[in-house]
């Protein structure tokens, strides 16, 4: 590996981001030399123009057009795998960096102690409509290092936010690979429909994860995307994916708890829901089929959901009284 910084760039469909995601990073000002990395995965607009633009203009990119749509998790990672510096950072098509010394401070951070993984910073939800941007909850975990495995528990159940939000990180490529060749297939698995979490959960159990609280990053809210959709069979799906990798790292790694518990009563109670609004019977089955896998105690409310739902009639009344009061 070079002393290079390698920034994945995964693009579909963002004709009208891509640009702006591309100067983010094109102003980074870094005494380490660093390379973009773009994923552009069959996009069915001008996206794949722009990037061919950008890749005739500026030699520090790299683009690589997919023949057919792999989808987020084939094409983060063979972005990954085809990274030649000895860091990684990434930068979603719709997000951008707003802090053009973000790689310098992360990657000072790198340099200087060894057993950091990966440094992370805050960062503000911008809305594409209005174009106002919003500070993000309050970190769980502000401290300018910490053990990675104090914060495992944190990473599975994404309690109140996510813990580190990917696109603001630098990491250690050396120890995402040795993981990720180690269990490829967990990586790999288009089941969970993320790439993050599990990124995220081996670093963190490989070393030290570092904290800036500068703000580096826009977090692009208001559109369309995998983790955000307004199809609420897509949203359904996407919850009960990322649940399931949780509950296979929980399982694998013995990660226990209260918080644990309570997550997968909580992720199990939502996919109910959902299936009640969407008076989905098939939804209903897979949402009770969730929360014996997971082995959730069902709460009042979960019960009383799925008493419900076990009746047309009280199914289809209660959604009119639910009408009705909103």
């Amino acid at each position: 590996m070079e002393n290079l910084i390698s920034v994945i760039v995964c693009t579909y469909n963002q004709e009208r981001t891509i640009g702006r995601t591309l100067d983010s990073i094109l102003m980074q000002r870094c005494h380490v030399p660093f390379e973009i990395v773009i994923g552009e995965d069959c996009s069915t607009d001008h996206t794949r123009a722009v990037c061919e633009d950008y890749a005739a203009r500026y030699p520090q990119i790299r683009l690589f057009c997919n023949e057919h749509n792999k989808g987020l998790v084939d094409n983060y990672f063979d972005c990954m795998l085809a990274c030649r510096g000895q860091f990684i950072a990434d930068c979603a098509g719709d997000d951008f960096w707003v802090d053009d010394q973000k790689l310098e401070k992360e990657v000072n951070l790198m340099e200087a102690d060894d057993s950091i993984t990966l440094v992370h910073t805050a960062w503000r939800s911008y809305n594409e409509l209005t174009k106002v941007a919003t500070d993000s909850p309050r970190q769980p975990f502000p401290y300018p290092k910490i053990d990675g495995s104090a914060i495992l528990e944190a990473v599975i159940t994404q309690t109140r936010m996510p813990v580190v939000v990917l696109c603001t990180a630098l990491y250690r490529a050396s120890t995402i690979l040795q993981a990720y060749y180690a269990n490829t297939q967990l990586f790999r698995n288009k089941q969970w429909n993320c790439e993050d979490i599990q990124i995220v959960f081996f670093l963190a159990m490989n070393g030290y994860v570092a904290y800036l609280p500068d703000v580096t990053l826009h977090y692009s809210q208001g559109q369309e995307t995998v983790s955000n959709s307004n199809d609420s069979r897509k949203q359904f799906l996407f919850q009960k994916q990322t649940a399931m990798l949780s509950h296979l790292l929980s399982e694998t790694y013995q990660i226990k708890g209260k918080k644990v518990e309570q997550f997968f009563q909580r992720r199990s109670f939502a996919l109910l829901m959902h299936a009640f609004r969407l008076r989905d019977r098939k939804l209903r089955a897979d949402a009770l089929a969730c929360a014996r896998e997971w082995k959730v105690r069902p709460t009042l409310p979960f019960r009383l959901v799925t008493a419900i739902t076990s009746n047309d009639f009280l199914w289809s009344l209660a959604l009119y009284l639910r009408k009705q009061l909103r």
